[in-house]
């Protein structure tokens, strides 16, 4: 298979830094999210200033410094799906920051888990494309271990419950049929998104950081699709509490 033809070297035909130059004081640390509503509320909040953007396609993803407990952070939206979020980590990256704390909603396949409750991937089902150009064929790949500990230290300590496991990642959102679920459930996958593997096959082919953790939305473990909180202007209020979870997370990195 075409997936199969994995490809080592770094330098590609076209390359982020053909694209993109070092922005000065770009800070090391950068947040991002993809919900329009949760961030633009990050904005009003932390008062972003636009140092530089990017473009995916036929949008443009704007980049913002902003100061949160002493330290300097960078803040942008990501796109939704794998192909588009890992061309913008890759301009970010290329502007100068060095690790990403990135946050986000995923289905749920354990009824079991919460609406809006915390999901840390350990894992993810490589069921996308994009990852297989950042690393070898394989059905999983490992997700956060570098950071994980220090999040959940984090979240022990603030009394802030949560779910670690393995994610599925896959492309097809209209795709995700009852067997499949089921064969996801069986290889121990406790949510679905659309970007992880990708994003951590891209943060180990180019030695950088990325953590990535889950605020539950959608439940696809019952008989019916149950929508809750998946609308960006559903719970606000607590999704803003996620926000906050991520940036404080970001100034201990």
């Amino acid at each position: 298979m075409v997936l199969k033809e994995f490809d080592e070297n770094k330098r590609a035909v076209i390359n982020p830094d053909d694209l993109i130059t070092p922005v000065k004081g770009m800070p090391k640390t950068a947040v991002t999210c993809f919900s329009k509503e949760t961030f633009q509320r990050m904005l009003e909040v932390f008062l972003g200033e636009k140092i530089a953007k990017t473009m995916v396609a036929n949008m443009e993803i704007p980049v913002y410094k902003t100061s949160y407990k002493g330290i300097e952070l960078a803040l942008f939206m990501s796109d939704v799906g794998a192909p588009a979020c890992v061309a913008a980590l890759e301009d970010v990256f290329a502007m100068g920051a060095e690790r990403i704390v990135m946050f986000g909603t995923c289905g749920v396949l354990d009824s079991a888990i919460e609406d809006c409750s915390i999901i840390i991937p350990n894992a993810a089902v490589r069921d996308e494309g994009t990852s297989f150009h950042y690393a070898p064929p394989s059905d999983e790949i490992e997700v956060n271990a570098k950071y994980i500990g220090a999040f959940r230290e984090m979240l022990d300590q603030i009394g802030c419950s949560y779910t670690v496991g393995k994610t599925w990642t896959t492309d097809g959102i209209y795709r995700e049929t009852r067997a499949k679920v089921a064969k996801r459930k069986e290889a121990g996958c406790v949510c679905v998104d659309m970007e992880c593997a990708a994003v951590a096959a891209l943060a180990q082919f180019r030695g950088r950081d990325v953590f990535q953790f889950f605020y539950a939305a959608d439940n696809l473990d019952g008989e019916n699709w149950d929508i809750r909180s998946l609308g960006n202007l559903a719970k606000l209020s607590e999704k803003d509490k996620v926000a906050l979870l991520a940036m404080d997370f970001a100034t201990i990195l």
